[in-house]
């Protein structure tokens, strides 16, 4: 009787089996989700490539062979799902599903668009950043776009017109499993094959990581790169602990830093003065000095470079945490990390920072946001870096607000006072807001007569917030002259990292005719340090945004050795080399093939170092 049962049980198993593989071939709404949903995926890793993620280019798509059933296979994990649901909930499921994993597409391809990497589970502290972002975030939208959404229109209205498609289809939670374990199944297989006995592909591999996120994401797909990243996420939420051959490596790259020239003419010429840095949101150098149809961008700026020591070559440094990541680079000069912002994941660190060696000569120090002090986290944040006290948006008066929150014109005359009543010597860091992307402004704040062709462009509206920006500048630095007098008084301009060419290249390069000032992505923001009497001198040397720390501490009369081996800058009036890198690690300048790669060793000591908190334990 038992031979018997266990028959009934086997023949039982095996029809509901040969019926699921049944349904499962039958299931054609399945199949074209999969397909339509692989192919996504494909045009994903096609676009990606290209400016600004804007049009089609294969030839470097390519370069890597798509993983096409790896990707499926990603894919048919999450499908999988729908089958726990019976009769139209079927179908209305992978329609869902669809709809999930595209709206996961598109957000990763406009956070790329901007930051020029991927969403990722570090993102999910930073949703208080999404306060009046909305014109932002919509404007990385390109009609390209509209290919992700396609088959979903197709599909629903498929759904809606069929009404009786998979109207008595049951429940079947043994296909649910026999999907989900054959998916699984294939990628572990695939990772054996490739990544253990190195049978695909030449240089092809699949969960090893890249440091290049594009790299990652050719190897393992859209939806791959993501459940590796969780993974990554979790061993990187843990308490980094440099080995012993981590700390002698980080002693030898600061010791091979170190140029040892005796000091010059520039040391200290600023010693005992107020310092005010200004950080303008997306300045870029291009404009500086420019006119456009005979009128001057910044005429403001373009002033006080005729008392002022300016950097045109300084580039762009800045990581997933952008703006927050030059806070932290302007006042430690340490790389930021790698994956999420600095001052969201390790908020509490310390540093060795301006603020820090200022107040040890007696200074007061004060740091001022026209946003909320939980936008990028950047109050905690600057508060540990150092800064005796901070100010946000809490205390102005909010009577005009541009874009992001409070306009740069009431923002800069309140916070006049504000600096005027510092102990002093003092050093004041401020940001600005108002030139923020899409450069909205409001047309009777716009000033400048613009040609034809900059019309309704990102570009002409850029010109038109940095006009007014810079209109502010100037009216905030007169009121700081009759306040407190700007002869014993250093002013840093600087920007937080590029802007129209950093979101949209891809615009810019449409506009005819171009001219190269303007359509060249050079990634330049300028460093301008202005003292009221000086003579102006223009000093072309490459650098970056790491390099403005100790470039200001060494001209503010800090001694170097103080800072020079926790800062990874250099200072800019004291180098012989003339050389630099992008986040993105592309060396820019000259040096022989040991000087770029120990430069590009920034990136990933920057990394480890504040991962570990290193100089809390200095």
């Amino acid at each position: 009787m038992q031979t018997n049962l266990n028959y009934s049980v086997k023949k039982s198993l095996r029809v509901y089996l040969q019926n699921s593989m049944k349904q499962l071939k039958g299931d054609i709404f399945f199949q074209y989700v999969l397909i339509a949903l692989m192919l996504k995926g494909l045009f994903f890793i096609c676009i990606v490539p290209s400016v600004n993620a804007s049009k089609i280019d294969i030839i470097h798509a390519f370069m890597s062979v798509p993983p096409i059933i790896l990707q499926g296979a990603f894919i048919a994990m999450f499908l999988s799902i729908s089958f726990l649901f019976k009769g139209r909930g079927h179908i209305w499921s992978l329609i869902v599903l669809d709809i999930i994993i595209t709206i996961l597409f598109i957000a990763d391809i406009w956070y790329y668009r901007g930051y020029s990497s991927y969403l990722s589970p570090h993102l999910l502290k930073q949703f208080t950043n999404l306060d009046n972002l909305g014109s932002s975030v919509l404007s990385m939208f390109h009609t390209i776009d509209l290919v992700f959404i396609i088959d979903i229109v197709f599909f629903i209205f498929l759904a809606i017109r069929n009404k009786n498609l998979y109207k008595g289809v049951e429940r079947n939670v043994l296909l649910f499993i026999f999907v989900l374990v054959i998916s699984i199944g294939y990628v572990v297989y695939d990772h054996y094959k490739v990544d253990v006995y190195g049978r695909g592909f030449e240089n092809q591999r699949i969960w090893k990581g890249s440091w290049s996120p594009n790299q990652t994401l050719s190897n393992l797909g859209p939806i791959g790169y993501h459940i590796n990243d969780i993974f990554v996420y979790f061993d990187e939420c843990k308490q980094y602990v440099l080995s012993e051959s981590e700390k002698k490596e980080i002693k030898q790259w600061y010791d091979e830093k170190q140029e040892n020239l005796p000091d010059n003419k520039y040391k200290g010429i600023f010693k005992g003065k107020n310092l005010i840095v200004l950080q303008v949101e997306s300045l870029e150098t291009f404009m500086i000095g420019k006119k456009i149809n005979g009128q001057e961008i910044t005429p403001n700026i373009n002033k006080l470079l005729k008392e002022s020591m300016y950097f045109p070559n300084v580039h762009e440094q800045v990581w997933n945490g952008t703006s927050s990541d030059c806070d932290l680079m302007i006042n430690t000069s340490v790389s930021p990390v790698r994956s999420g912002s600095t001052f969201f994941r390790y908020p509490g660190n310390k540093y060795n920072s301006l603020p820090n060696l200022l107040e040890n000569r007696g200074y007061s120090t004060l740091a001022i946001h026209p946003d909320k002090g939980a936008y990028w986290n950047w109050m905690q944040a600057l508060y540990s870096i150092g800064f005796n006290k901070c100010i946000d948006e809490a205390s102005f008066k909010g009577d005009e607000f541009i874009g992001l929150g409070i306009s740069d014109g009431t923002y800069l005359k309140q916070v006049v006072p504000m600096i005027s009543k510092q102990k002093k010597p003092f050093y004041t860091f401020m940001v600005t807001l108002t030139s923020h992307c899409p450069f909205e402004l409001p047309s009777n704040l716009k000033e400048l007569n613009l040609e034809k062709r900059f019309e309704g462009t990102k570009l002409g509206a850029s010109f038109q917030a940095f006009h007014y920006t810079d209109k502010h500048i100037g009216l905030f630095l007169e009121n700081i002259d009759k306040e407190i007098g700007l002869d014993n008084t250093v002013v840093v301009i600087t920007g937080d990292h590029t802007g129209v060419h950093k979101f949209y290249q891809d615009e810019i390069s449409k506009i005819k005719p171009s001219e190269l000032w303007w359509a060249e992505k050079n990634m330049k923001v300028p460093l301008i340090i202005y003292s009221k009497g000086s003579k102006g001198q223009v000093i072309n040397i490459n650098g970056g945004q790491l390099d403005i720390m100790p470039t200001v501490a060494y001209l503010m009369g800090i001694e170097e050795k103080e800072f020079s081996h926790t800062a990874m800058g250099r200072i800019l009036v004291k180098t012989n080399r003339n050389y630099t890198f992008l986040a993105t690690r592309k060396f820019i300048g000259k040096g022989t093939k040991e000087e770029e790669e120990h430069t590009l060793k920034t990136i990933d000591l920057g990394d480890k170092l504040i991962r570990s908190n290193y100089f809390d334990k200095k």
